[in-house]
């Protein structure tokens, strides 16, 4: 642990003699400007399913509450970022890191690889796992990589959520969630199945991105068979839904703990080399989803129909976990006539 302290230290001493050039280590960084991205109301609408959204702004209407526009002041937040010394004619790469730790902090052994990939790395302060993930956690991770992106050249196209442990987990839900902004996620050592009511489908738009565009590469250490059979859960959902642009790097000699510089670098090699998506396949998966989705309706309304309206609420629970947003507004539609004859 001695060890490893002072090698970040000597790290964080020998790179910030360039913070004022906005070149290299800058570990105490803030930000001014707020995303429309990162609003409350915006962020309900991506991350909550159809049916939890009407229900929250149900629970609000009747308590004559508002929801504050960005639940985050920057004023009172604090970032760290690294800016490699070579700066790409197209832009600078960026990831957007979510840790499970308060500090922010970069591991030091990966600046050589940031460096490798004229990747910009900034993650954000009291972001770890005790903090909120919809009122903190996410908008912060938004206003990181906004906040970069106004002031640095960034390929838009090489725009990227990651994490470690529980930062990684969340990091799944903001790449789903937000594909017209991060065009794939590196997730080390923690993941979720998407597809239910903590991961919900984005809308039809945003979940084309997602599969067409976004590249998600999973990197466990094979010491840890608890977040390995998470990723292996995660990667079955993804696949059962159409989502085929996936990668996994092995760490064959690692436990639950950040990578070292090899295995960084191979997680990056592979979240850079993104696949084409086979359009022909991807739309026939897609339709035997959009079939079921059409059955299951169907016996919401037979439900209905008989008079069983538990039974058809219940049902349609199912269906909004699920297929989330893909089956708006239909969903919320069939609920409201479920309550109206309750």
């Amino acid at each position: 642990m001695r060890r490893l302290t002072v090698t970040f230290l000597a790290s964080a001493i020998a790179l910030s003699a360039h913070a004022d050039s906005g070149i290299g280590l800058q570990p105490d960084v803030g930000f001014e400007s707020y995303s429309p991205l990162s609003r409350t109301s915006e962020l309900m609408q991506r991350i909550l399913s159809p049916l939890m959204l009407a229900s929250a702004q149900d629970q609000l209407a009747r308590s004559g509450q508002n929801v504050s526009e960005q639940s985050i002041d920057l004023a009172r937040e604090r970032f760290a970022i690294y800016v490699p010394p070579t700066h790409p004619t197209d832009g600078y790469a960026l990831l957007a890191f979510i840790p499970p730790w308060e500090d922010a902090k970069i591991p030091p052994q990966w600046i050589g690889v940031l460096n490798k990939h004229a990747m910009i790395f900034v993650t954000a302060a009291n972001s770890g796992n005790d903090a909120k993930v919809i009122d903190r956690r996410e908008p912060l991770a938004l206003l990181a990589a906004y906040n970069i992106m106004r002031k640095y050249s960034i390929d838009a196209s090489r725009v990227y959520v990651g994490g470690f442990s529980g930062g990684s987990r969340v990091a799944l839900r903001l790449a789903l969630a937000y594909p017209d902004l991060f065009r794939g996620a590196l997730l080390e050592a923690g993941s979720d199945p998407i597809g239910d009511a903590q991961l919900p489908i984005p809308k039809a738009d945003l979940f084309g991105q997602f599969r067409e565009r976004s590249r998600i590469v999973y990197f466990t250490g094979r010491n840890d068979p608890e977040h390995l059979e998470q990723d292996a859960r995660s990667l079955r959902s993804l696949r059962e839904w159409c989502v085929t642009n996936i990668d996994t790097v092995s760490m064959p000699w690692s436990g639950h703990e950040t990578a070292d510089a090899a295995s960084f670098s191979r997680a990056l090699d592979a979240l850079e080399n993104a696949a084409p998506t086979a359009a022909h396949d991807s739309a026939a998966c897609m339709n035997r989803i959009d079939e079921d989705l059409t059955t299951q309706f169907h016996e919401v309304e037979t439900l209905i129909a008989r008079g069983d309206k538990s039974s058809a609420a219940k049902t349609l629970e199912k269906i909004d976990g699920r297929f989330g947003s893909l089956a708006a507004p239909r969903s919320v539609d069939l609920m409201k006539t479920i309550e109206s004859h309750r």
